[in-house]
């Protein structure tokens, strides 16, 4: 059981199972796939701070050859979360094309948003809360969402339900599909000109 000071147990009590456990962190493996060759590795950690504070970590890293053709992407995403609202989210990419960041913060009454990817240069301000990310979406479905803020972008996908327990999200001609079996993200398709990625959870 988590020690949490003057709240005690009957706040614990309410806290979900892997909140519970020794170190209050939550992990999920997915192997990365194209044309049924595995290329890399994600892994989704969800580690419990405080009594409403929050660290989500997404770590994705392929390499990959397409016939005369080699990529290699390393990305990390950070989210700190406090009552529900991101706080702070930082990426960084290590590619063959070069090293790349995102940065969105609350500063109170608004996030400053700045992402430098390849090929894609964003900046804005927000004054509306972030309440939902796509690294969220490792962690159950969306359900009632109709949209999440993609940390490496700096702005949203559009979720739409395709089938059961499967959802699209959509942002400027991308599509991906992600599906779900009793609540958890089992396999993500994204959608490449090349070849798709398949994103599937390990035992």
């Amino acid at each position: 059981m988590l020690k949490l000071g003057l709240l005690g147990s009957s706040l614990a009590a309410t806290l979900p199972a892997w909140a519970q456990s020794p170190a209050g962190t939550e992990q999920h493996r997915y192997s990365i796939e194209v044309a049924g060759l595995r290329v890399g590795t994600m892994t989704a950690t969800r580690q419990l701070l405080g009594a409403d504070e929050m660290r989500y970590t997404l770590v994705s890293d392929v390499q990959v050859n397409f016939l005369v053709y080699r990529l290699k992407v390393y990305y990390k995403v950070i989210n700190r979360v406090r009552a529900g609202q991101l706080l702070l989210s930082t990426v960084e990419a290590h590619t063959n094309q070069g090293d790349f960041a995102s940065r969105t913060e609350w500063k109170g009454d608004h996030y400053d948003i700045e992402a430098n990817q390849y090929k894609h240069q964003y900046r804005a301000t927000q004054t509306e809360p972030i309440t939902y990310t796509v690294t969220d979406m490792f962690f159950g479905e969306p359900r009632e969402q109709r949209r999440a803020f993609t940390e490496y972008f700096g702005d949203y996908f559009r979720l739409q339900p395709a089938r059961s327990a499967q959802y699209r999200a959509r942002r400027d001609g991308r599509e991906d599909e992600y599906q779900y079996a009793n609540g958890k993200l089992v396999t993500i398709i994204k959608k490449n000109p090349l070849k798709n990625f398949i994103i599937r959870q390990l035992p």
